[in-house]
């Protein structure tokens, strides 16, 4: 295959990763020793997030093609993607708290939603609280006004039931 078309697809490849993506942190690997970036890794790959390193050239034509031109910028040096494919928020917790334990790790940005964020937008979007918290305290929310809906229809019933034995008593006590 000729140079040409290996580099188109591999830009294809980085378009459809970026598309597909729900959010992507983009990190200077440099200072990391191999057995850090395999660690690294692994830790992203348990949690379904794809790691990749890919030349910069490429990725600004990708970039370029799907309308991210904010993330040009960051494209210099020694760059690593990491592609959080199922969670927006699981690639930028482990990666936040790998630069804590490894501080030549070094965030340059991210993109959520199709939008470009900055180190601290990538640090913000760290310390969310996973997809089932947020879900849970959503369902948590839904259900409170519905108990108290429940509740004051039972109140209601209940009122209703001591009205009619009122006067059910009434008239027995008048017959």
């Amino acid at each position: 295959m000729p140079k040409l078309e290996e580099k188109q697809k591999i830009v294809e490849e980085i378009k459809e990763k970026f598309q597909q993506s729900q959010s992507v942190i983009l990190v200077n690997y440099r200072g990391l020793n191999v057995g850090e970036i395999t660690e690294l890794r692994s830790k992203l790959r348990e949690k379904g997030v794809d790691y990749k390193v890919y030349k910069n050239t490429l990725m600004r034509f990708a970039v370029k093609e799907i309308g991210l031109e904010g993330l040009l910028e960051y494209l210099v040096g020694p760059t690593a993607v990491a592609f959080g494919m199922e969670d927006p928020v699981e690639a930028a917790k482990i990666i936040n708290d790998f630069v804590k334990e490894h501080d030549v790790l070094e965030i340059k940005a991210g993109m959520v939603d199709g939008k470009v964020i900055d180190v601290k937008g990538v640090k913000n979007l760290a310390e969310l609280p996973p997809r089932e918290v947020l879900i849970a305290k959503v369902l948590g929310g839904l259900n409170g006004p519905i108990s108290g809906f429940a509740n004051v229809l039972q109140g209601t019933i209940r009122g209703l039931v001591y009205a009619l034995n009122g006067i059910k008593e009434q008239k027995e006590a008048h017959a």
